[in-house]
Formats: C-alpha cells, structure tokens, sequence
C-alpha cells in the first residue's frame, strides 16, 4: 500500500512535467499574446500617422501663413518707401509750413498749412519762403536787384516810377518798423519784401531784415492745403 501510493505520486509529477498538451496550449497562449501586441503597436503607429486630408490642410496653413507674411511685409516696405519719397521730395522741391503770426495777413492767416515749391527764379509780386535767423519768414517780393523803391505817407509802393496795383491789400501803409529812407535803391543780388499787413510787418523796409539774397530762398508760395475750406492756390 505504501508503495502504491509513492507510484501514483510519481505518475502525477511525470505529467505535469511532461504534458505535451498543457505544453502547446501555453506556447500557443504566448505566441497569441505577443501578435496581439505587435498588432497592437502597428494600430497605434499607423493611428499616429496624419491622414491625407489633415497633411492637405496643414499645408494650406502653412502656405497661407507664409504668403499673408509675404502680404504683409511687402505693404511695411511699401508704406517705408511712400514715407521716404514724400519727406525727401518735401525737403527738395515742395516744403511744407505753417504760417505763425498775421505779418501776411489777410492773404495768409496764423495756422495757415502752404506748400512752397523751390525755384531759383524770383518775379516781383510772388510770395517767397526764405530763411532769417534760423526761422523760415514769408513775405511778397515788392522789388528785384536794382530796383528803386519808394512809398508815400498814404503807403502806396512805387516801383522804378510806377504805382503797384496791390489789390490783395485791405490797408495801406508806411509801417510802424521802417527805418530806411525812401526812395530806396535795391542792392545788386538781393529782393526787397514786404508783408502783406503793411502796419506792423518787420520786413524789408527794417534794417534789422533788410532785403534777401537769393541764397536765402525757401521757396515760392504755391498753395493752401489748410484748413480745407481755404485750399487753394496762393496769390
């Protein structure tokens, strides 16, 4: 009895080593569990990959990103290039001021925006811009080099003989700042000019502005840019 049970003890060992059964279902278990995982990280590899519609939409994107870029720069380069033109052709040939005072009223009022245009040639009655003193004056050219100049106790200008017809004027006079005698002979090279308020403008007809060089020139008063409801021409 005893040694039965030994045997049947044996037996029993034998087969759990040796089931060629429970061998191939565990190696099958582990060959279905190891293709199930491979299966699983080419699911998830391929679940990474973008599809084709969101490659075409990502590339949109980034081509209308670059061309709104491109847009945009070439609008800042533009608005660069307008603003340079416009300052160098106003620092040129066409400067921008601002009238301070009432020396040429009532043709130009204080706050008056004009445009100047530079020409080296100078006609009695235009309106020039020229420098005194690190500020830009305007005032009416009245007589040119050589010249004789005189005026009356009424203020009427005569020029070489001959009475200016000055219709732009609202009032006449000799001025409350002239020191010069009269009749006057205009130096060789320079422009005698007076303001169009005749009182009180410092012109001219003061020493301590005298008359103007050609070298001192701005420009020629061509036209009034503001207020709007005065643009216009400038005569």
């Amino acid at each position: 009895m005893k040694s039965n049970v030994h045997i049947f003890h044996i037996d029993c060992r034998c087969m759990k080593e040796t089931d060629p059964f429970i061998d191939n279902r565990t190696e099958e278990s582990t060959r279905t569990a190891a293709q199930r995982d491979r299966r699983a990280g080419a699911e998830k590899i391929f679940q990474d990959i973008p599809a084709q519609e969101q490659l075409r939409q990502e590339y949109v994107q980034a081509h209308t990103g670059r061309k709104r870029g491109r847009f945009l720069y070439r609008i800042i380069l533009t608005s660069i290039t307008v603003a340079a033109a416009a300052i160098l052709i106003a620092t040129l040939f066409l400067p921008i001021l601002r009238i301070y005072g009432t020396s040429m009223s009532p043709t130009l009022q204080e706050g008056d925006v004009i445009i100047a245009m530079k020409t080296r040639r100078v006609h009695q009655g235009e309106l020039m811009a020229f420098y005194f003193n690190n500020k830009i004056l305007v005032k009416r050219v009245i007589a040119e080099p050589g010249d004789k100049v005189d005026i009356d106790d009424a203020g009427n200008v005569i020029v070489n003989g001959r009475a200016l017809d000055e219709s732009y004027l609202t009032s006449r006079s000799k001025g409350n700042t002239t020191n010069i005698t009269f009749p006057y002979q205009v130096p060789k090279g320079k422009y005698f000019l007076m303001g169009d308020h005749r009182e009180t403008s410092m012109d001219s007809r003061n020493t301590q502005i005298g008359c103007i060089r050609q070298d001192q020139m701005v420009g020629r008063i061509l036209i009034r840019v503001w207020p709007l409801k005065r643009f216009g021409l400038v005569k």
